[in-house]
């Protein structure tokens, strides 16, 4: 097979597993009455957008900043209380992750190695 066949093959199982994993995760927000409360929650999303446009724009310039933003954006996220995970089975998980791994693998290096 073509190198490029097996780099777009890897892609998509990456892509398959990630929407599989991503589908019992849930992002909410909600309104708060007082200013403060909604910080954690504004905060995550200015740091994610900045974090993003850091590393697509400018990641010469700024080096690993759009990456520390990326992970206090995270961080956030985790701290506002806006994240829900839903109950998933042990074979879903298995072979999402499964399915991840073995597409970063093709990805990257074009061979599975058992």
């Amino acid at each position: 097979m073509s190198r490029l066949l097996i780099k777009i093959i890897g892609l998509l199982l990456l892509l398959i597993g990630i929407y599989y994993l991503s589908q019992n995760i849930i992002f909410a927000s909600t309104y708060y009455g007082y200013f403060y409360r909604g910080l954690p929650a504004g905060g995550s999303v200015l740091a994610i957008i900045s974090g993003v446009l850091t590393l697509v724009f400018f990641h010469r310039q700024t080096g690993n900043l759009g990456w520390i933003l990326l992970i206090i954006g995270i961080v956030l996220v985790f701290l506002s209380g806006g994240v829900f995970f839903k109950p998933t089975s042990l074979w879903n998980f298995l072979v999402s992750f499964g399915t991840i791994a073995v597409g970063y693998k093709l990805l990257n290096e074009g061979r599975i190695n058992f």
